[in-house]
Formats: structure tokens, C-alpha cells, sequence
């Protein structure tokens, strides 16, 4: 018998009143417009989320948002403007310089503007290596909070993903922001 199971059959020994353990409601919050409070929320973190215009193409959008982009990088079919398929490279280190990447998310998260990307590409460095990162999900796919994702996500099975909340930022013991400093400086959630 290990140490550890002589100290945890000690303690069943000596337990006298065992009880149930109490039943609870996690009151979470939920928002009655879930895209306009994302879209609020994506600001407040950092980024920004626009919803697709009837008749508007993600390429307009990219081409909008981010004019001076000379190497935009996706898989998106859709997207004619990408100037870099990922997936046909080699390595990861071929994405070093990569002004824009577009990406798919399966869903957000409205509560904290986060969305969820499973690895659906080759290399998943694109999701950190890009000066701006635009995400791409469906605007009725959004969630009002982190117990409705993960509830989502149960049972689940995929090789890499993160929860995206806004571009890259950190703050030191001073208590300044940094925005980009170990990813992306920019991001936009795309809503179509």
C-alpha cells in the first residue's frame, strides 16, 4: 500500500458523518442580443467584430479592414485574396511575415468575446504568428457564456485548440497593457 492510499484509508476510518454533496444552479449569464453584446464585448477586449452585409464578401472585409496587407494567409476557399495557402507549406517558419490571417472558429463565446478555434489547418502556428488575425463564424453559432461552451465542447476529439479572446496582450507589475506582445496586435471577429 502506497503512502497515499494509507493516508486516504486513514481518513475514511476516522470520518464520522459522511454527507450528500448539495445540489446547485450556476446562474450564468445570458445576454437577449447575443451579437450586438459580442460584438460590445469584442471592443472592450481589444478587438473588434463586424457582422457580413448581405451581398459583402470576406474579401472586401479583409481588404477593408486591413488595406495595407501585402501577405494574407488563409485556407478559406472563399477568400480570393489570400496571397498564402498554409497548408501548402512545408513548415511553419514559412509563415514568418505574414501581415494577415484569416481563420474559421466554430463558435464565440459572448461573455468574455472569445472564440473557440479548433485546429482545422496544417500548421496552427497561423493562429499566433500574424500581425492581425481575422476570425471567421457564424453569427448564429454564438454561445452566452463559458459553461454553455464547454458543455459544446464535451466529448469532443481534435488535435490542437484555444479559446481566442482579442489580439495578444500582456500587462506587467506596473500595470501597462501591452497589446501584441507575443501574437497577433490585431483581431476581428467576422460574423457572417
Amino acid at each position: 500500500m502506497s503512502r497515499r492510499d494509507e493516508i486516504l484509508a486513514a481518513i475514511r476510518q476516522n470520518t464520522k458523518v459522511s454527507h450528500d454533496y448539495p445540489t446547485w444552479e450556476i446562474k450564468a449569464l445570458t445576454y437577449p442580443d447575443k451579437i450586438s453584446s459580442f460584438c460590445e464585448i469584442c471592443r472592450f477586449v481589444g478587438g473588434e467584430a463586424v457582422v457580413l452585409q448581405p451581398g459583402e464578401t470576406l474579401d472586401e472585409v479583409i481588404r477593408k479592414y486591413f488595406p495595407e496587407a501585402r501577405s494574407i494567409a488563409s485556407s478559406l476557399k472563399e477568400l480570393t485574396c489570400a496571397t498564402i495557402r498554409p497548408d501548402e507549406l512545408e513548415t511553419a517558419q514559412e509563415l514568418d511575415g505574414t501581415d494577415v490571417a484569416v481563420v474559421e472558429g466554430d463558435f464565440g463565446v459572448v461573455e468574455n468575446g472569445a472564440v473557440w478555434i479548433p485546429q482545422n489547418i496544417k500548421l496552427k502556428a497561423l493562429y499566433f504568428i500574424a500581425d492581425a488575425l481575422a476570425i471567421v463564424i457564424d453569427r448564429h453559432s454564438l454561445v452566452n457564456n463559458m459553461h454553455e461552451a464547454y458543455r459544446r465542447l464535451a466529448g469532443q476529439s481534435y488535435p490542437f485548440g484555444t479559446f481566442i479572446s482579442g489580439p495578444s496582450k500582456t500587462a506587467d507589475i506596473e500595470q501597462a497593457l501591452v497589446m501584441g506582445a507575443h501574437g497577433a496586435r490585431t483581431a476581428l471577429v467576422i460574423l457572417r
